[in-house]
């Protein structure tokens, strides 16, 4: 196993830095409410970071997604570049290929996913869809959305099509989320079912590949390897804000950080951190050399899920009573901990799901 980044992820990740550090501050972040910065996003677009996703991989988009979780960052860059860049290169025709790809990549056309399958909705023999998903990310600025039937089949739907309506919903963190109602729209099936299995060395596909699981099960496993990585910034930047604040903060003229209570409370959430970020490594890397990372993709999950709701919770804590001021920046890194959490799947189904796959693929 090798973490260590490439020379391109690498420039792609302090320039990730730069960006969002610049433009993603606390007096931009409370001006845009619950709404998507639309200047931050042409910004990403216009820097050529949405569109590197596909020389960098997935292990690259992971590097990204924790740069834009260290500020929480209101921008669709997960869903779009899993759920439409990354799906359609790796699972579209040709054809999709060459009329999707250069407007995600240049942030013209955004993507969502209605994911994972619930058995909300369905398709008839004419390839249209009908039925609903309560909750979709970021779909109040999608423009397609990539939609699994309940036989996990996956369609693109575009969301100005007639037969599909989109409702506003209220979410833990301002993801502009929107409850999907589809009424027999019309729904273009992405190619699936090929693994092309192209990593950003260049590596070709492998026979395990072509015998591992279908275009819905690698999507799915992407997205929760994206948004693990997302997790494991999330928790860096409370982290980091906790360690500031108890470093300046004194008591009895000492620092907070001083305090044994402190300092271990602070070295656990740093050891989840660590943990959450290396397993979203491990399975990111996994999936762009090619090999199997089903498993990988739920450890990170459950990872992402069951500590990081430790860390942000750890992240208030350590503010003292400051922590409970809902317009304090750190009360961000827990409402968007709080919803990676519950995106991500509880920590006992996914620890389920993780058992069931085990027992199913056995020893290897």
């Amino acid at each position: 196993m090798d973490f260590v980044p490439t020379e391109e992820q690498t420039a792609a990740q302090g320039l990730a830095a730069r960006i969002f550090g610049d433009l993603s501050t606390h007096e931009r972040l409370a001006g845009a409410g619950t709404g998507t910065d639309a200047e931050l996003w042409k910004e990403l677009c216009a820097a050529g970071l949405t569109a590197a996703v596909e020389e960098i991989g997935l292990l690259g988009l992971v590097l990204l997604l924790e740069e834009q979780g260290r500020t929480t960052a209101q921008v669709p860059f997960a869903a779009s570049c899993v759920y439409g860049l990354l799906a359609v290169a790796s699972h579209g025709t040709d054809e999709q290929r060459d009329r999707l790809l250069p407007s995600l990549r240049d942030g013209t056309a955004v993507a969502t996913g209605a994911f994972p399958a619930r058995g909300g909705t369905r398709a008839d023999g004419d390839g249209r869809l009908s039925g609903s998903v309560p909750y979709v990310p970021w779909l109040r600025d999608a423009s397609l959305v990539l939609v699994a039937d309940s036989d996990r089949e996956l369609w693109i739907v575009r969301t100005d099509d007639p037969g599909v309506a989109t409702e506003p919903v209220e979410t833990t963190a301002p993801w502009s989320a929107a409850r999907l109602v589809l009424d027999r729209a019309r729904g273009e099936r992405l190619a699936g079912d090929r693994a092309r299995g192209e990593g950003p060395g260049g590596e070709g596909v492998t026979e395990e590949r072509l015998r591992g699981p279908g275009a819905y099960e690698q999507v799915l496993a992407a997205s929760r390897i994206a948004f693990a990585g997302l997790q494991a910034g999330v928790c860096a930047g409370s982290l980091a804000r906790a360690v500031a604040h108890t470093n300046t903060r004194e008591q009895f003229g000492r620092p907070l950080s001083t305090k044994q209570a402190v300092l271990l409370r602070a070295a656990d959430a740093h050891m989840d951190t660590e943990a959450i970020r290396v397993t979203a490594y491990e399975a990111a890397w996994r999936h762009d050399t090619g090999l199997p990372y089903g498993p990988q993709a739920l450890t990170a999950a459950w990872w992402a899920s069951e500590a990081g709701k430790r860390v942000v919770h750890a992240g208030q804590h350590l503010h003292g009573g400051t922590g409970a001021d809902l317009d304090h920046p750190v009360h961000r890194h827990f409402l968007w901990g709080r919803q990676l959490d519950a995106y991500l799947g509880c920590g006992s189904e996914v620890l389920q799901e993780l058992g069931q796959l085990l027992v199913k693929e056995g020893p290897e």
